[in-house]
């Protein structure tokens, strides 16, 4: 049950410890993976495909292979091994109703932690808007919480304070849809809306510089950055629906009590 007793209805936390405090309230969910997954996502399901996370640690092929979907290989791996990878361009112009699973180790992880999750949203600076319009029907209705949670970037190997890394651009993308919802902010939620506002003139300059950024610009991958730095773009709001992320239904009461849980054909 949440915890709609608190004087915050909105909350920031971070990676997959967030997802599983925000589980553990019953609160409403957004993940936020600007650099990249969020950002595929979005793009996906604005064309009318249905996107499978997957956890780090599994193999992609054996959902890939039950549900009959594609998989996300490596952005290097495109296209001699598969059409589709984290790399958000990837999406463009995939076909409706294309089914593709995707392994992360920050999004699709934090997303699979948080099975357990009624309204879990996939959100990016692409599609904050919409996520926000979304969430904030589900809370009016349901009388919840949202937990926005910026998933970071992984240390590899990791530092002496572990794994995760704060990520600039999922701090962004998490003040973007804050800024976006008229509820009372926690006071980290409060920070976060103040740096995206105060930096939304800004964004593709920030998202370029940051070390996620400019990592993908020495791989040869600037486009996803540019794309990613877009703000407002896309009017869809993607929610889990079982084990996929699918356009979100307002008539669906949750994620687990949906009219019909059956991958779409």
């Amino acid at each position: 049950m949440s915890n709609t007793n608190t004087a915050y209805r909105c909350t920031l936390s971070w990676g997959r410890h967030g997802v599983l405090q925000a589980a553990q309230r019953g609160d409403v969910v957004v993940i936020v993976d600007v650099l990249s997954f969020s950002t595929a996502t979005a793009i996906a399901i604005q064309q009318g495909a249905f996107i499978y996370p997957c956890a780090y640690n599994e193999d992609p092929t054996i959902l890939a292979t039950r549900i009959g979907a594609e998989v996300a290989v490596m952005r290097n791996e495109v296209p001699h091994k598969g059409r589709f990878s984290l790399s958000p361009p990837t999406f463009l112009q995939i076909e409706p109703g294309t089914r593709v699973v995707v392994a992360s180790p920050n999004g699709a992880t934090c997303s699979r932690y948080a099975q357990q999750i009624d309204f879990l949203f996939a959100g990016s600076l692409l599609n904050a808007q919409a996520v926000a319009s979304a969430v904030a029907e589900i809370m009016e209705r349901h009388k919840l919480n949202v937990t926005v949670v910026a998933c970071g970037e992984r240390w590899r190997p990791a530092t002496e304070d572990g794994e995760l890394r704060v990520a600039l651009e999922d701090f962004l993308g998490a003040g973007a849809i804050l800024s976006a919802l008229p509820y009372r902010q926690s006071p980290d939620a409060q920070v976060c809306t103040n740096a995206f506002i105060h930096s939304q003139d800004r964004l593709a300059e920030l998202l370029w510089d940051c070390d996620s950024g400019q990592e993908l610009y020495e791989k040869g991958f600037a486009e996803d950055v540019r794309l990613a730095a877009r703000l407002n773009q896309y009017h869809t709001a993607p929610i889990m629906n079982g084990d996929h992320f699918e356009l979100f239904d307002t008539t669906r009461r949750s994620r687990h009590a949906g009219p019909d849980q059956r991958p779409c054909s």
